[in-house]
């Protein structure tokens, strides 16, 4: 049974999140944003741990689970989910906050934290690339390349004709069974799973994540330079920041860990050589305590870290 209630919260960017909430509002803020294919529920461990002593806010993303999911691939640029985040935190009454994000929740938390340094405290991303690292390993490692050929597929348009074939519990076992210890996953929680799935048109609505974003995924072999702004100086992160990572992750490798402290200048990496691109449940002990050392050793972090 969940600890934490869960409420559908409108939004000033026109759509409505279910989040959850836990621990007393006056506490440390700590805001978690999950990834693809889940739900706030990917930070189950987390959000009972943590919020014994921090308020702990956990939305379902736009396009996925119980919130909103308006049509329309340009509804899912990273930008207007970062408004989504900053708008949550709004009506909540907190301007200044820790950012926690995995997957593509750590995609839109690292944007975040690049365009709006003086809102984000502190920076946890778990198993989720730098979008510099990222696209630049696309062009210039080949393995990085053939590992995330799934983008591709997923931004076709056969997408959700492949996923109706396969079946929503084929699809668990292709998309997150397959990547994980399955052991780690009881059978509530791969029902739920399903039950999210089941939605009219939600499979579209988390496909549109991959074909809002402007990353070039060149296909293996295809000689690229990729787009112009890799060539350029790119700015640097000046916040304190927790890079948290599985190595078993067969979708992002180990590179993207490569040339992130020429990007963030307070930077931290906790690895786990056994966990996976789930680790946030599948080693939740390790997320939880690389989170709360983290924010114990940066204390009182002032708010006016900036990009430089």
């Amino acid at each position: 049974m969940s600890t934490y209630e869960t409420r559908r919260i409108p939004l000033s960017t026109g759509v409505t999140l279910n989040v959850a909430l836990a621990g007393p509002p006056d506490a440390e803020p700590i805001l978690f944003l999950h990834g693809f294919p889940e739900s706030h529920r990917t930070w189950r461990h987390q959000i009972e741990d943590l919020s014994k002593d921090h308020f702990v806010i956990a939305p379902d993303q736009r396009g996925f689970a119980g919130s909103d999911k308006p049509e329309g691939v340009e509804n899912y640029e990273t930008g207007k989910i970062v408004d989504d985040a900053l708008a949550l935190m709004d009506v909540l009454g907190v301007k200044h906050f820790t950012l926690v994000g995995h997957d593509w929740g750590g995609a839109v938390a690292w944007t975040a934290a690049l365009t709006h340094p003086l809102r984000v405290k502190r920076l946890v991303i778990v198993n989720a690339p730098h979008p510099y690292v990222f696209q630049k390993s696309l062009i210039e490692d080949e393995a990085q390349r053939e590992a995330s050929q799934y983008i591709n597929f997923f931004r076709s348009p056969l997408a959700e004709a492949g996923i109706t074939a396969l079946g929503l519990k084929g699809f668990l076992e292709k998309a997150i069974l397959g990547h994980s210890d399955a052991s780690k996953l009881p059978e509530e929680e791969r029902e739920l799973y399903i039950e999210d799935w089941k939605q009219p048109g939600v499979i579209t609505t988390m496909l549109n994540w991959y074909r809002a974003s402007k990353v070039e995924v060149p296909k293996p072999g295809e000689d690229s330079r990729g787009p112009p702004w890799i060539h350029a100086p790119f700015p640097a992160l000046r916040m304190p920041t927790l890079v948290v990572w599985g190595l078993k992750d067969v979708a992002l490798l180990p590179v993207q860990l490569a040339g992130l402290d020429a990007l963030v200048k307070d930077l931290r990496i906790v690895t786990s050589p056994s966990g996976s691109h789930f680790i946030t449940w599948e080693e939740p002990g390790i997320v939880t305590s690389a989170i709360r050392d983290f924010i114990a050793e940066t204390g009182e972090t002032s708010a006016d870290a900036a990009t430089e």
